[in-house]
């Protein structure tokens, strides 16, 4: 089993390995931020609740840094490539393309995005491979400080299928709470979340109500601590699944982190430990391994401004002159 923080549907933790025949590409975010657009990086909160008066971060965002170093810098049987550009009127281009070494299935999407500061209006529109496309409006800080609403849109037009979310989130020194509704003519499916911050402590609540059944579908608690160089971070998934994990700054070249994970009913315990050492300021390694003997590799190169490489290996070390071992390669050029 694999060492996880969280790992059950809609929790703030995702796996820190895939199961061994799904592990090509276990880089992402956690699915349950639900304020996040898909191909967009959530905002980096290590260096906030320093000041009482900070504003804590969305629920998802909670454990953040040590998920980082588990899944920053891999890309596991992946060749991808990611390109970043700007046009002289503003509108922002994002397009990423990435080939599975084992199926040889390429996938690819592209992002547009443009920003109406004067009336904190974002508009962004995507497509991907799958024929998938979305539209989004934002607004941010206008109608009030720290409320950002969302409206998005999705089409498929292979099968005909539509769907909508409203989101909203509202932030300010202490707190930091969402609603989002899935719209569905079955019945729309309500999501919230909100937490509470105060000097360095963090608790945080996150539910699902599916109207069409009238019963909570998810339902999960979070209690962390934030200090300069540590952070703590324990949750209970649906009250079947409890996690924990541990990140550290050593220096400002070293950070650490380590997961532990349970299920109730399960004897099984889920435990992996990370480490990411700064070479210089344009190269990293990074290495972790797990209590399934799985251990990876990275190595992260920035080769002149807006040139990014990034090299990693996956090591089955139970069954290592068996084979199977899974290498990655990545590109990001930014211009």
């Amino acid at each position: 089993m694999w060492a996880s923080v969280g790992a059950g549907k809609g929790a703030p933790g995702r796996e820190a390995f895939p199961p061994l025949s799904e592990r090509g590409n276990f880089v992402g975010l956690p699915s349950s931020c639900l304020d996040a657009p898909y191909g967009e990086a959530l905002p980096d909160f290590t260096t906030i609740l320093q000041d009482p008066m900070a504003i804590p971060p969305p629920y998802c965002d909670l454990g953040k840094s040590a998920r980082d170093v588990f899944n920053k810098g891999y890309g596991f049987g992946m060749v991808k490539l990611d390109l970043k550009t700007k046009s002289s009127s503003g509108v922002e281009f994002t397009t990423s393309g990435s080939s599975n070494t084992d199926t040889g299935k390429a996938s690819g999407s592209l992002e547009t995005k443009y920003k109406f500061k004067d009336y904190g209006l974002t508009f962004t529109q995507k497509w991907n491979t799958d024929n998938t496309l979305g539209t989004e409006v934002a607004m941010e800080d206008k109608l009030a400080e720290g409320l950002k609403l969302n409206f998005e849109t999705m089409f498929v037009p292979n099968t005909g299928k539509k769907s909508g979310k409203l989101k909203t989130a509202y932030k300010r020194e202490y707190l930091n709470i969402g609603c989002n509704v899935d719209i569905d003519l079955s019945g729309p499916t309500i999501h919230g979340w909100a937490v509470l911050g105060y000097e360095g402590w963090l608790a945080g609540y996150q539910m699902a109500f599916d109207t069409a059944k009238s019963k909570l579908s998810q339902n999960n608690f979070a209690l962390g601590y934030k200090a300069a160089d540590f952070q703590l971070h324990t949750n209970v998934n649906d009250g079947t699944e409890f996690a924990g994990s541990i990140y550290q700054k050593v220096s400002d070249k070293v950070e650490t982190s380590v997961n532990l994970a349970w299920t109730a009913g399960s004897n099984n315990t889920r435990f992996g430990i990370a480490s990411k050492y700064q070479l210089d300021d344009k190269a990293s390694v990074s290495a972790k391994v797990n209590n399934a003997s799985l251990i990876g590799l990275g190595y992260t190169q920035t080769l002149r401004p807006g040139v990014k490489l990034t090299l990693s290996a996956l090591i089955d070390g139970k069954n290592f002159s068996s084979g199977g071992h899974k290498i990655g390669l990545g590109f990001e050029l930014e211009a």
